[in-house]
C-alpha cells in the first residue's frame, strides 16, 4: 500500500503566506542566522577589511597631529617668535593632511569596491536560490516581495563589508586616544564628560533596539507596496477595462501611507538620537566653559592647553556622533540580512539533486501509479490517479473546471510532488531523477504563454540559444510565425514588449509553439495550445503541432474536443479521479461523461451555426470544454 507524504512545497508555501500576509507580525529579534551571515561576509572580505582598518588607523592618527601641536604653538612657538619652527610645524600639519587625504581615497577604493562586489554576489546568490524554490511559493508570494529581497535588502551589507564597520573602529580608536590625553590634561572634567558620553551611549543602544524592528517592518511594507504596484501596472488593461483606476489608487494610497508612517517613525527615532547628540555637545561645552575657564583663571591651564582640550574633546564627541549614524546603518543592514536569511533557509525543489541519478537517454514512457495530491491537508485534488503513456504517444486530458487536469500536468512537469503514489519516467521514479536533467527534456505550450521583453528571435531561441538562423526560420514556418513576422519592419528583430504585449494572443501562441519545436523536447505538454487561435489560424498550425508531436510523448489539455480526436488515449477527469479512458471512438461508443461533453459542445457549435443571431447561454460544462470546432485534430 502506498504511504501518504507531505508535499515538498508545503514549507515554502507556509513561509510565503507569512511573508505576504497583512496580519501584524510579532516583533522579533534578529535571528542567529543574520549574525552568522554577517560573520561569513566579514570573513570572506577579511583581507580588505584588515587593509581598511590599517588605512583608517593611519588616517585617524594623522588627524591627531594638528590638535596635538596646538598647545605647543600657542604657548611656546608664537610667544617666543620662533618663525622657522612655525613653518616646520605647518609643514608637518600639511603632511598629515596629505596622509589623511590619501588614506581616505584608498579606503574608498579598497572597501567601496569590496562592498559593491559583496552586494552583487549577494544578489546573485539570493536570485539563484529564489529561482529554485518550488512553484507553489511563487503562486503565493508577490513578485515585488521577491524583487525587494534580491535588490533592496542586499544594499545594506555595504555597511558591514564597506566603510561602516571600519569607520566605527576608527572612531573608537580616535576617541580612545583623545580620551586618554584628556584624562592627562584634566581628569575631573574628563570624568564628567565621560559620564555624559556613557549616558549617551546607553540612550543610543536603547534607540537602536527600538529602531531595528521598524527598519525590518519597512522592508516588508515596501515589498508589499511594490508588489501590488507591479500587479496594477502589469494588469493595467484589466484595470482600465473595468474602470477601477480609483480603487487601485486607493489601495496604493493605503500602502503608501503605511510606508509613510513607518518612515516617519524611523525619522523620529533617528532625529531623537541626533538631538540627544546635540544636547550632549551642549552639556560638554557648558562644562568646558565653567571648569576650563576656572582652570585658565587660576593658572592651572595655559591658553594653549585650553585650546588643546577643546580640540581633543571634539575628537571624542565627533566619533561618538558618527557611531550613532553608523549604528543606524548597520541596524538596517542586519534587518536586511535577517529577511534574506529567511528566504535562503527555504528548501529548494532541487536541493537533493546531488543525491539523485542522472537521467541519461529518455525514451519517453510516463506512468502514474496511484497518485494522490493535495494543496491543503486533507483536501485531495487527485485521488489515486493511474495512467500509462507509451513513448511517442499522445494522451489527452478533458474534464470540467477543478477536475485536476492542470494539477496532473504539474506533477508530470515536477512542479509538485505527489502526496502519495509515484510518477515514473522510463520506469524510474521521478523523485530519483535530477530535475535539471529532466526539465531539459520538456517542451511546454501553455494557454497564456509568457514572452520576454526582447526580440522575436530571442523568444524563439529561449530554450535553445545556440540555434542557427536557418533553424529558427524553419520552426517559424512550421508554426506559421513567418507569415506575421514578415509583416514587421524589423522582422525577427521586432521587440515584442513586456509579456509580448505588442503581439496578438494568436501570434504569441504561435511563437510559443515555434519555441517548443526549437527546444526539441522528448516530453511535450500542450495546455490549451490553440485556445487563442480562431478556427482558420488553428487549422493553419495543426500540421505544425502534428510535426511537433511526432516521436514525442505528448500530454494535451484541450477545450476543443475536436482537436484531440486522434489522441492515442483520452482520460476524462472528474473530482480528481479518472472516470473514463479510451480513444475518441471508444468513449463515444461508451455513451458516458465524454459523450455528454462532446454532445454539449457540438450542440453549442451547431446552435451558433444555425442561429447566429440568437442569444444563447451555454451550460457551464459546455463552456468548460471551450468554444470552437477546429478543422482537424491533433
Amino acid at each position: 500500500m502506498t504511504t501518504r507524504k507531505e508535499p515538498i512545497a508545503k514549507n515554502a508555501a507556509g513561509a510565503a503566506k507569512t511573508e505576504g500576509s497583512d496580519t501584524p507580525e510579532k516583533k522579533r529579534k534578529l535571528t542567529p542566522g543574520a549574525w552568522a551571515e554577517a560573520r561569513a561576509l566579514m570573513k570572506r572580505y577579511r583581507y580588505r577589511l584588515a587593509l581598511g582598518l590599517v588605512l583608517i588607523f593611519v588616517s585617524r592618527l594623522a588627524g591627531l597631529v594638528v590638535p596635538a601641536m596646538v598647545g605647543y604653538i600657542v604657548d611656546d612657538v608664537v610667544p617666543n617668535g620662533r618663525i622657522d619652527e612655525l613653518f616646520l610645524l605647518a609643514g608637518v600639519g600639511l603632511v598629515a593632511a596629505v596622509v589623511q587625504s590619501a588614506t581616505g581615497f584608498g579606503l574608498s577604493q579598497v572597501l567601496g569596491v569590496a562592498a559593491q562586489r559583496a552586494i552583487t554576489e549577494m544578489r546573485k546568490r539570493v536570485m539563484a536560490h529564489v529561482s529554485r524554490l518550488p512553484i507553489r511559493y511563487f503562486d503565493s508570494t508577490q513578485t515585488g516581495i521577491l524583487i525587494s529581497r534580491v535588490m533592496t535588502d542586499a544594499e545594506g551589507i555595504r555597511n558591514l563589508v564597506g566603510t561602516g564597520l571600519v569607520q566605527l573602529a576608527g572612531g573608537l580608536l580616535t576617541a580612545s586616544i583623545a580620551l586618554g590625553w584628556l584624562f592627562y590634561l584634566n581628569w575631573r572634567l574628563t570624568s564628567l564628560t565621560l559620564f555624559i558620553l556613557l549616558l549617551f551611549g546607553a540612550t543610543m543602544a536603547f534607540g537602536f533596539s527600538r529602531l531595528r524592528p521598524v527598519f525590518r517592518e519597512r522592508g516588508k511594507i515596501n515589498a508589499e507596496v511594490t508588489g501590488r504596484l507591479g500587479e496594477t501596472l502589469g494588469g493595467i488593461r484589466i484595470v482600465k477595462a473595468y474602470g477601477v483606476e480609483k480603487r487601485e489608487q486607493i489601495v496604493f494610497a493605503h500602502g503608501a501611507h503605511r510606508l509613510f508612517r513607518n518612515v516617519a517613525k524611523a525619522v523620529t527615532g533617528v532625529s531623537a538620537v541626533t538631538s540627544i547628540s546635540t544636547l550632549v555637545m551642549g552639556l560638554i561645552g557648558a562644562l568646558m566653559i565653567v571648569l576650563g575657564g576656572r582652570a585658565l583663571m587660576s593658572g592651572a591651564w595655559s591658553e594653549g592647553q585650553l585650546l588643546q582640550y577643546i580640540f581633543f574633546t571634539g575628537l571624542v564627541i565627533a566619533p561618538v556622533i558618527q557611531i550613532s549614524s553608523i549604528g543606524t546603518q548597520i541596524t538596517e543592514a542586519f534587518a536586511g540580512l535577517d529577511r534574506i536569511r529567511e528566504i535562503m533557509q527555504m528548501a529548494t525543489e532541487d536541493q537533493e539533486d546531488e543525491a539523485r541519478e542522472e537521467l541519461g537517454l529518455l525514451a519517453g514512457e510516463v506512468r502514474l501509479d496511484g497518485v494522490w495530491f493535495e494543496y491543503e491537508p486533507d483536501v485531495p485534488v487527485l485521488k489515486g490517479v493511474s495512467l500509462a503513456a507509451a513513448p511517442g504517444t499522445t494522451t489527452a486530458l478533458v474534464g470540467s473546471s477543478g477536475s485536476g487536469k492542470s494539477t496532473l500536468i504539474s506533477l508530470i512537469m515536477a512542479f509538485n510532488r505527489p502526496t502519495a503514489g509515484r510518477v515514473l519516467v522510463d520506469g524510474r521514479d521521478l523523485e530519483s531523477i535530477r530535475l535539471k536533467d529532466y526539465r531539459s527534456r520538456l517542451g511546454v505550450v501553455l494557454q497564456e504563454n509568457f514572452l520576454f521583453d526582447g526580440t522575436i528571435r530571442a523568444n524563439l531561441s529561449f530554450a535553445n540559444p545556440h540555434a542557427t538562423v536557418e533553424r529558427i526560420r524553419e520552426v517559424s514556418r512550421i508554426a506559421h510565425c513567418d507569415e506575421f513576422i514578415a509583416g514587421f519592419p524589423d522582422g525577427y528583430d521586432t521587440i515584442v514588449g513586456e509579456r509580448g504585449v505588442k503581439l496578438s494572443g494568436g501570434q504569441r501562441q504561435r511563437v510559443a509553439i515555434a519555441r517548443a519545436i526549437l527546444a526539441d523536447p522528448r516530453l511535450l505538454i500542450l495546455d490549451e495550445a490553440t485556445s487563442s487561435l480562431d478556427s482558420e489560424s488553428e487549422a493553419m498550425i495543426q500540421d505544425g503541432l502534428r510535426a511537433l508531436r511526432r516521436g514525442r510523448t505528448t500530454f494535451v489539455i484541450a477545450h476543443r474536443l475536436s482537436t484531440i480526436q486522434s489522441a492515442d488515449q483520452i482520460l476524462v477527469l472528474e473530482g480528481g479521479e479518472v472516470v473514463e479512458r479510451g480513444t475518441h471512438d471508444e468513449l463515444i461508443a461508451l455513451d458516458g461523461r465524454y459523450k455528454q461533453l462532446y454532445d454539449k459542445q457540438y450542440g453549442l457549435e451547431r446552435n451558433r451555426f444555425i442561429n447566429p443571431g440568437e442569444d444563447f447561454t451555454p451550460e457551464p460544462e459546455a463552456v468548460e470544454v471551450a468554444v470552437g470546432h477546429g478543422r482537424g485534430g491533433l
